[in-house]
């Protein structure tokens, strides 16, 4: 086996992956994933304990 060949092979390994990807990310199955993802920095669910007291104006001081 030639080195040529290897390269040709990984080439064209890493462009089958790359083609699954895309699919993958593309598909409607992933798509709901994708939209929760997106409304997360929308979500203030997530803020610590501090930034919570700081929005509803309950500060200690």
């Amino acid at each position: 086996m030639d080195i040529n060949t290897l390269r040709i092979v990984v080439t064209v390994l890493g462009f089958v992956c790359f083609l699954g990807i895309c699919a993958w990310a593309y598909s409607r199955h992933a798509q709901a994933g994708f939209d929760e993802a997106a409304r997360l920095p929308l979500s203030d669910d997530d803020l610590p304990a501090s930034g919570r007291l700081e929005k509803e104006g309950k500060t200690n001081g």
